[in-house]
């Protein structure tokens, strides 16, 4: 039995860990599961939608091979183990880019499939699952069922945001998209409140690929932020600046993210972000995944661990339900300095599961103190529900079952699709099982 924890280190549950490698051998190494198992990639999930507890973990890195690459349509096919970084490392200078990448490249294709991830440019080309072509998925009773968006589309719709409870996702061809090189115009805007953030937000949506914004949800300004926006651009031959490498060497005895903190720190980061507001060529790496080069960041919190809270709720009321949950945090005396707002685009879920809806999302971190921290998320539960809306399953670790089942209507559906010999700590909370 091996401890495993995810990104948000709030438990370190034993498992029966299996390594996978051998694309061939898959079907026999999973017969021989004599308990319920459940495909595991880098584990960056934050909350228990990655882990079994007591059960098998199927560790899918080893599953990390190129199979096929058609330079003329941008066609990859490879293993579901395979981490997005190096995709986009062996690609780019060849001049091809993923189109859709979340907030870390250090997410298995197996990962980004199964919880169907976004990134900033959700209003131009959807979610994850929109760049898969096609899939592999392999059932515990041995069965193998290859699927895509125009053949057994309902067993990709069900796979596609299925937080891995469909079978063992193998493989997956990816539609990778033309880029010219590395390099993004990209501008720095700051914002005083939560109405020029939206004016921002949808004057962006016409012209610019990427859009996304720090938010200062501890400030008296009403939701002050950065607003960043970005656009592919032929920069030509430019030396990379290589951003500053850190790490969290240990796990400190509390958390760092605390009230004597906060403050000091988003005012710190709004003014030199201010400062430095303004358009420029920047490479894609720092600034599409500012957090990579923070190894180990998670260590911040504490020996309890942290909570991400995301949440995405109807662009009508959007503003009025932003507002409503910074007040509630505000009141219980709480912030995070890893905060995101953004807009999705109006285009409707992929997958039966998938998070991204046309809507406001608020992502924010907070680090584990017991009962206040869990009487902060019911307020903002109550919010959620009331405006429509629904949490990150991939983030969570503590949502209401009445919650998850209200904020996604078609898990009924998803639920003839489940694979009986796959469990998860999050299915067994929510689903049941």
């Amino acid at each position: 039995m091996t401890r495993v924890s995810s990104w948000g280190r709030l438990t370190n549950p034993e498992h029966h860990v299996v390594p996978l490698s051998d694309r061939s051998d898959l079907a026999r190494r999973i017969a021989r599961s004599s308990h319920p198992g459940l495909a595991f990639g880098n584990g960056r999930s934050y909350g228990d939608s990655c882990l079994n507890p007591g059960g098998n973990l199927w560790l899918a890195l080893g599953l990390d091979r190129y199979i096929s690459f058609d330079a003329g349509s941008g066609l990859l096919k490879c293993e579901a183990g395979v981490v997005l970084r190096d995709i986009q490392r062996l690609l780019v200078p060849r001049g091809w880019i993923l189109p859709v990448t979340p907030g870390t490249q250090l997410v298995t294709v197996g990962g980004a499939i199964a919880n169907d991830v976004h990134g900033k440019n959700h209003h131009v080309f959807g979610s994850f699952g929109d760049c898969v072509a096609a899939l592999t998925l392999l059932r515990t009773d041995g069965e193998v069922i290859e699927c895509g968006p125009d053949w057994n589309s309902d067993w990709f719709a069900a796979t596609v945001g299925g937080m891995g409870l469909t079978g063992l996702i193998v493989d997956a061809t990816l539609k990778m998209r033309p880029c010219a090189g590395p390099w993004l115009d990209a501008e720095t805007i700051p914002y005083r409140n939560l109405d020029e953030f939206f004016v921002l937000a949808d004057e962006s949506e016409k012209g610019w690929e990427q859009t996304v914004s720090w938010l200062d949800g501890i400030s008296k300004s009403g939701g002050r932020g950065i607003f960043q926006r970005s656009n592919p651009v032929d920069a030509g031959r430019r030396r990379e600046t290589p951003g500053l490498r850190l790490l969290m060497p240990f796990t400190p005895p509390v958390s760092l993210v605390n009230r004597l903190s906060l403050k000091p720190f988003n005012m710190m980061y709004y003014t030199l972000q201010k400062l430095g507001s303004g358009r420029k060529v920047r490479h894609f790496e720092p600034f599409s995944y500012p957090l990579d080069n923070v190894l180990e960041w998670n260590r911040m919190y504490g020996p309890r661990g942290f909570f991400q809270y995301q949440s995405v709720v109807p662009r009508e009321g959007g503003r009025q339900a932003v507002e409503a949950m910074l007040e509630a945090i505000r009141k219980a005396g709480e912030g995070s300095f890893l905060a995101v707002l953004k807009t999705f685009g109006d285009r409707e879920p992929l997958g039966m599961m998938s998070f991204p809806r046309p809507g406001v999302t608020l992502a924010m971190d907070f680090p584990n103190k017991g009962a206040p921290t869990e009487k902060l998320f019911e307020r903002l539960d109550a919010i959620v529900r009331e405006a429509g809306g629904r949490i990150y399953p991939a983030k969570d670790a503590r949502m209401p079952k009445a919650l998850f089942e209200a904020g996604f209507p078609r898990l009924n559906e998803f639920l003839n699709y489940r694979d009986p010999g796959i469990s998860s700590a999050l299915s067994r909370r929510l689903i049941g099982s």
